[in-house]
């Protein structure tokens, strides 16, 4: 599994993301522009010029039509995919750390960070079937004093928005009212969930946080169902659309790398499986934190980017798809199995001997 190599950032990449019918990769960093590359070859198409800073998210409609991103310029914008023309820009009060298209991309909610004195947000945007008729005020505005808000996603259905936070939490916001409908606790107390991503169907949701655990969270119930513990800060968790496989990745952020003992085998990204949680194995290469992952909507290939500026993008060989990930039993528990599976037929082997008597 050899990767590709895109060499088209000259900063940190911040974020990464396929469109839905996986032809197209978007990436963004810590420069002023995103980019689009053919998610087969690694060829770069374009960028969107626009920016005056960081950048640290994205989203692409369902369509392919529009992109969202997201800065530190105070802005939202949003483009044409083809063309890379700005259509609009949407102005905050602070940087914008995160996007999100919402089902049917009729509107979008973005994250606020909690600086300069003003604390975190969401705000929901309307978006106008006719550009030029596009307002620049958000239709609702959700402010967290508790809590600074890392990213949000919507939920099922757009019934709620799914926010991970600094201090630990998953919350659920409802788009309407924009009271807080739940919490829970999924991670330690005060060590931030970097990260947050729904399955395919959305009925769980993966998270990465700075406590070095990812989490396999029901997204009704807010149960966690497994975890997968790397013992290192995880920025980045996916779920594959394909296997019982998760990726996830991290190391200590670029201000702690220095103070730490240097050890490369932070920066791997690692597989798990999804349902027995045991490390199935890991892939070396990039020589920083890595800050996004990202299966492919088919699952057979994930791309990753990292402190170093660098995305790599990952096409899986045919021994992945060959290759047996469920836990061997040994003769012992073999015959455990047996006896179990005979001690449950006995029952009902009486109870029909019962039935044919009494006939």
């Amino acid at each position: 599994m050899k990767p590709i190599q895109l060499k088209g950032h000259s900063r940190s990449i911040t974020h990464l993301t396929y469109n839905y019918d996986g032809d197209l990769l978007f990436t963004c960093s810590k420069a002023e522009f995103p980019a689009v590359w053919w998610a087969d070859t690694g060829e770069r198409i374009g960028t969107y010029m626009g920016h005056a800073g960081s950048i640290y998210h994205l989203d692409v409609s369902r369509d392919s039509k529009y992109l969202l991103s997201a800065g530190a310029d105070f802005t939202v914008r949003l483009w044409n995919v083809e063309t890379g023309d700005e259509l609009f820009n949407f102005a905050h009060r602070t940087l914008v750390r995160g996007v999100n298209f919402a089902m049917g991309d009729n509107r979008f909610v973005s994250v606020t960070d909690q600086v300069m004195g003003k604390t975190s947000s969401l705000c929901i945007f309307n978006l106008a079937p006719d550009i030029n008729r596009q307002e620049n005020k958000p239709s609702r505005e959700i402010i967290s004093p508790e809590t600074r808000i890392i990213n949000a996603l919507w939920g099922p259905l757009n019934e709620r928005i799914y926010t991970c936070n600094e201090d630990g939490t998953i919350r659920l916001y409802d788009p309407e009212t924009g009271k807080l409908t739940d919490k829970a606790p999924i991670h330690a107390k005060n060590k931030a969930v970097a990260s947050i991503k729904f399955d395919k169907y959305k009925t769980t949701f993966i998270t990465g946080s700075k406590d070095g655990t990812s989490k396999l969270v029901d997204s009704r119930s807010l149960q966690v169902i497994k975890t997968y513990n790397t013992g290192r800060p995880i920025n980045a968790a996916d779920v594959s659309p394909l296997r019982d496989h998760v990726i996830v990745g991290g190391g200590e952020s670029a201000d702690k790398v220095t103070l730490t003992r240097l050890d490369s085998s932070q920066f791997k990204i690692r597989f798990f499986h999804k349902i027995f949680e045991y490390e199935l194995g890991s892939v070396l290469g990039h020589f920083g934190p890595i800050n996004a992952l990202s299966f492919s909507p088919d699952g057979k290939s994930f791309s990753s980017g990292s402190e170093d500026g660098f995305v790599r993008i990952h096409h899986f060989d045919k021994t992945y798809f060959d290759t047996k990930d469920t836990p061997d039993l040994d003769e012992n528990e073999l015959q455990r199995e047996r006896e179990n599976e005979a001690a449950e037929e006995t029952p009902k082997k009486m109870v029909n001997r019962n039935q044919k008597q009494h006939k």
